[in-house]
């Protein structure tokens, strides 16, 4: 398993932005794919996107033009610009990575979570 970190949650208002990061114990470099989910409160974890090695990427429908994810691999660090923020993004976003991690599974390692509340 990939020790994760995230940082950067917090509150904003609607339409506003944020920028979710995490820290990976070791280089990232061998990873292939890392990926950002997220769960609210009764709902399903989802993926909300995922970036390979190489830069590709994959993103929900929901954030497709919102979101955007990145990868600093001199970092160990993933990122992900979120702008345009709308109520229903409010939820605890977590980093993926590790074994079996995909654009449509996750891998598994998870960070501890960080929340993201977007008021109306």
């Amino acid at each position: 398993q990939v020790p994760l970190v995230e940082s950067g949650g917090g509150l904003v208002q609607a339409g506003g932005s944020l920028r979710l990061s995490c820290a990976a114990s070791g280089s990232i470099f061998v990873i292939n794919v890392m990926g950002w989910y997220r769960q609210a409160p009764g709902k399903q974890r989802e993926l909300v996107a995922a970036i390979t090695r190489g830069g590709t990427t994959n993103y929900a429908d929901s954030v497709k033009g919102r979101f955007t994810i990145s990868r600093d691999n001199a970092k160990n660090t993933v990122y992900l610009q979120m702008n345009s923020l709308k109520p229903e993004d409010s939820a605890v976003y977590y980093c993926n990575a590790g074994r079996g991690a995909s654009f449509y599974y996750p891998g598994d390692s998870w960070g501890q979570g960080t929340q993201v509340t977007v008021s109306s």
